[in-house]
């Protein structure tokens, strides 16, 4: 709801310069939060660290009118990542104990319906509300859903057997702690694949609006509607033709979507490299997450998520960071930046290869 409104939000308050920050500091906090919420989805379980998520989103919503300078904008920005850093680790983790091993990509392909839901409808609604009402109604609405997801989690059992209490020592990482090791090849590709979503998320704004189209939640509407449907049967693929290769196939998608979007010269093209875009996705997602469940170990479930996720928050901070500093308010950047994201996304399909040759190899 939020995404598309923020970057014209900050431009009002005469911070145009800082739109590069709106994804960016977002995402630095989601990824240092992570070991944090994946030690404690381990320990204190799946459900109260969900619910921290919720919280946090709950609270921020409220915030943002309040706190109207862009100095208090951007530190709620940072705060508000909290959420992310802790809701979808616990999440993800929650289904994969109540799932079967050999159904992991089906699951997590109708989990990803769930959140491609959101994203559809979230953006078009959002500027729906700002355009009748106001952006500060925009904010109170979102408390107002996350206050609904908290609603939910009160009623959902515990996954974990052996949950322990909270105490403040649980706080206290160590090296050892940060990193699932065994996940690692995951969230290499995690990371270079999302790069270019931390781009779109920066530019697509401005982006659409210079070529025409008022909505700026429309594109995303598009995309995430695209890997809806996508997901339909992404999930069981990856269950039945292995990660691996899927992961190679959304890749290549992926890298052609950038260039679609990037060369955007009318509206419908730009609806129509959202569209490709979303398919990359609906297919990647589901099989990156399963592959990162396939190559964890159970008792560190939630180590291995927050791995990926720290991956992934790398990956769409860096992306938003770069895109904003090259980006500048000036339009003939745009298609560069997305063409530059193409080839992180290759990079991506280059590992992959790598590694296949590497391990046929041995």
């Amino acid at each position: 709801m939020l995404i598309p409104e923020l970057p014209a939000y900050l431009s009002s308050m005469g911070g145009a310069e800082y739109k590069g920050l709106i994804i960016a500091l977002f995402t630095l906090t989601a990824g240092i939060s992570r070991p944090f919420s994946g030690k404690l989805t381990d320990t204190i379980g799946r459900v109260p660290v969900m619910a921290i998520g919720s919280l946090v989103c709950f609270i921020c919503g409220f915030l943002y009118p309040v706190l109207g300078s862009i100095s208090g904008f951007l530190f709620l920005r940072l705060v508000h990542g909290f959420s992310t850093g802790f809701k979808p680790t616990a999440t993800a983790a929650y289904v994969a104990d109540i799932i079967p091993n050999n159904r992991w990509g089906e699951a997590l392909g109708i989990h990803g319906l769930c959140f491609s839901t959101g994203m559809a409808v979230g953006p078009a609604l959002g500027s729906f509300i700002t355009a009748f009402y106001s952006i500060d109604v925009l904010f109170w609405c979102s408390s107002a859903f996350a206050f609904l997801s908290i609603a939910i989690l009160m009623n959902m059992k515990e996954t974990i057997s052996k949950k322990q209490k909270f105490k403040w020592s649980l706080l206290k990482i160590s090296r050892f702690e940060i990193i699932e090791v065994q996940v690692l090849p995951a969230a290499i590709v995690t990371l270079l694949s999302y790069f270019g979503y931390g781009a779109l998320l920066t530019l697509i704004p401005d982006w659409s609006g210079h070529l025409g189209i008022a909505n700026k939640g429309l594109f995303f509407m598009t995309f995430t509607i695209s890997s809806l449907l996508i997901r339909f049967v992404a999930g069981r693929a990856s269950d039945r033709y292995g990660r691996v290769k899927v992961i190679k196939l959304s890749l290549f998608i992926l890298i052609i979507s950038f260039f679609l979007i990037g060369f955007a010269p009318s509206p419908g093209m730009l609806l129509t490299g959202s569209v490709v875009y979303g398919i990359a996705t609906g297919i990647l997602s589901p099989a990156t997450n399963a592959w990162t469940i396939d190559l964890s170990r159970p008792e560190h479930r939630g180590k291995a998520m927050a791995t990926m996720y720290i991956a992934l928050e790398a990956g769409i901070g860096l992306g938003a960071l770069i895109a904003g500093w090259l980006f500048q308010d000036a339009m003939y950047m745009v298609p560069f930046i997305f063409y530059l994201s193409a080839a992180v996304s290759f990079l991506a399909l280059i590992y992959m290869l790598w590694r296949d040759r590497r391990l046929q190899a041995s």
